[in-house]
């Protein structure tokens, strides 16, 4: 579709992106009230209040309003309204390649809103913690939201990221004739920078004709040290392999969507 396609008034394309992540940790019965606190702490109200904002410079947003709140005995959430910057997008803007990283912001957002919602929560007897943020990214208008991917995918601890974007609505060119989508795509994983896919295993599903576009990450390489939250354990090699296990279960589960079951062994009589 040509990049200056007349319309008929605004332009009325809704452009959804949700966003989920997830980082998995070994904290066992002693440790877990110390994790907790350490991930409110360092996913606070404030502290995701900055990244939004910083969403919002990377993407030329003006911001609004910004309501947030830290929650009791955990978790966090932030919602702030945006409108369209006076900087006219760049014709990039709707090409499909990576948004800007941490250090290098330049886009363009129109009036909708960016909200965050954070889930920390541990495992009652297993000793495995698992911290979810949530966040939606939500334009109206000619620009896509895929472009702040790259930069949340790097504001976060990430052993799983699950993403949903999708176009809805319709807007109209001066002839009358509706236009469902205004930019192409085939994929998510093209607004992500390469060095980052290679550290994931990603899967793709998506409905064109609805203009549906889904995609899952999963770190490949696996390493204890980084998933456990007391770094300097004594932990014996058996001790180590049950850990990694629970991991791996934890991460698995999570990516694919559903629960592994152990076969039970029948005793014969």
């Amino acid at each position: 579709m040509k990049n200056k396609l007349q319309l008929h008034g605004f332009n009325n394309l809704t452009k959804s992106l949700s966003f989920n992540i997830y980082d998995v940790c070994y904290a066992p019965a002693e440790q877990q009230q110390a994790y907790i606190e350490y991930i409110d702490e360092a996913y606070n109200a404030d502290r995701l209040t900055q990244i939004l904002k910083d969403v919002a410079d990377i993407i030329g947003a003006q911001i609004l309003n910004i309501a947030h709140q830290d929650y009791d005995p955990q978790g966090a959430s932030v919602t702030m309204l945006i409108s369209e910057g006076d900087v006219m997008p760049p014709a990039s803007m709707n090409s499909q390649t990576p948004g800007p990283l941490p250090d290098t912001v330049l886009a363009h957002l129109d009036k909708s809103h960016i909200t965050v919602h954070t889930y920390p929560e541990s495992h009652p007897d297993n000793g495995i913690s698992t911290f979810r943020a949530d966040i939606d990214v939500s334009t109206c208008g000619r620009i896509s939201p895929l472009k702040a991917l790259n930069y949340l995918i790097h504001s976060f601890e990430s052993d799983i990221v699950i993403m949903d974007y999708r176009v809805r609505g319709f807007t109209r060119d001066i002839t009358g004739k509706k236009h469902y989508i205004d930019h192409n795509i085939t994929s998510i994983q093209n607004y992500i920078a390469k060095d980052t896919q290679e550290l994931y295993q990603m899967i793709d599903v998506n409905v064109y004709q609805e203009n549906i576009f889904h995609t899952k990450m999963m770190l490949k390489e696996f390493e204890l040290e980084n998933y456990l939250f007391e770094k300097e354990s004594n932990l014996n090699d058996l001790q180590k392999a049950e850990i990694e296990k629970k991991l791996q279960t934890e991460v698995t589960e999570i990516f694919y969507g559903h629960n592994y079951r152990r076969k039970k062994i029948k005793v014969a009589d």
